[in-house]
């Protein structure tokens, strides 16, 4: 059975308005996909590990990776690590740089009581598995240039030469993102 992991973006979680859209959609449309959308944590390391425990609990099976935000980070690293096609949604590039404004302070999930502490360490950690993409048909990306969280342009050149459609105004969350559920599908399966 194929399977869709979605992973969201830093301090959200499985309540995020594009995953649970996204796994209405896919359990109408598409109920033969299985939906994936773990509670990932703020720490670096651990989302690694969780992120490669449940891919390979799916493989050999086809798994499809999209990923909104830090989550397009963790997506990117991936895609690469086992070959497999991802959209990616306003991600992350290079999040070791806006990190450090993130250390020592308290922080809250957007959809849990749940709070967490950065550390210096923490930005190690992202880094050894920033990673550029090399297989660049495996890739769609997915901006808007209304983001106000990131910087849509850095997206754009981390990632030419892949699949990418840009969208003028819009914001962060990417407005409008189911319009593109049916044509996500196409790209995994081709």
């Amino acid at each position: 059975m194929a399977a869709l992991v979605y992973i969201h973006g830093f301090l959200s979680s499985p309540l995020s308005f594009k995953a649970q859209q996204t796994a209405q959609w896919l359990a109408q449309q598409h109920p033969e996909i299985s939906f994936h959308c773990p509670q990932l944590p703020p720490y670096p390391a651990q989302t690694q590990l969780l992120l490669e425990a449940l891919v390979e609990s799916l493989l050999p099976e086809p798994v499809y990776l999209m990923g909104s935000s830090l989550g397009g980070f963790w997506a990117t690293w991936l895609a690469e690590k086992y070959n497999l096609r991802a959209v990616l949604i306003n991600p992350a590039v290079r999040p070791q740089d806006f990190m450090p404004a993130y250390l020592e302070v308290d922080l809250k999930s957007y959809h849990t009581d749940d709070s967490y502490r950065l550390c210096a360490h923490h930005i190690d950690e992202i880094i050894a598995v920033d990673i550029a993409p090399s297989r660049l048909q495996n890739y769609w990306l997915l901006v808007q240039t209304g983001d106000e969280t990131l910087d849509y342009r850095k997206a754009v050149q981390k990632y030419a030469g892949c699949k990418q459609t840009i969208e003028a105004g819009g914001d962060h969350s990417f407005q409008g993102f189911e319009r593109f559920f049916a044509d996500c599908m196409d790209f995994f399966n081709h």
